[in-house]
């Protein structure tokens, strides 16, 4: 087994009451390595200026995270079939909505943009490649949201 972990860490500033809900949401994700992310509420969430715009937030962390380990086991199993891969882009996106009265990420589109060395495979093999990475993710075998993977074709 397996263990992940990570710092989180906000900070009240002297100037905040507090219990008067307008305190800034900025906190920061240490990392093992040494990474320091700063992070915040998202402004759809928190209202600015106690969210702060651009730092990650949790949605897009979970959205990034999803699309991350979708790729690593996209490149291993390309790699294993002996396709050389040049560049691997993503543009997910999460949706959120109130779905029996719980806040949540309902879906998460993978649109992965995958250029090759060689010739590209056949949609078929290439799909098959992402239905594995699909099936082999930790991490969207670890929720319950609906996670879809939709390449970007280039003609």
């Amino acid at each position: 087994m397996s263990s992940f972990g990570a710092n989180v860490v906000w900070q009240r500033a002297e100037t905040e009451k507090f219990t008067d809900r307008r305190y800034s949401r900025g906190h920061v994700w240490r990392f093992d390595g040494g990474l320091e992310i700063p992070a915040s509420s998202s402004p759809h969430v928190v209202p600015l200026p106690y969210s702060v715009a651009e730092n990650v937030d949790p949605e897009e962390a979970f959205v990034a995270t999803l699309s991350s380990c979708h790729m690593l086991f996209f490149l291993h199993f390309a790699s294993d079939a002996g396709l050389v891969i040049d560049r691997y882009a993503d543009d997910a996106v999460g949706l959120m909505e109130t779905r029996d009265g719980k806040t949540m990420i309902t879906r998460v589109v993978l649109r992965p943009d995958v250029t090759y060395a060689g010739p590209r495979p056949d949609t078929g093999t290439e799909d098959e490649l992402h239905h594995r990475a699909h099936e082999a993710c930790f991490i969207a075998n670890s929720v319950i949201t609906d996670v879809v993977t939709e390449p970007v074709r280039h003609t």
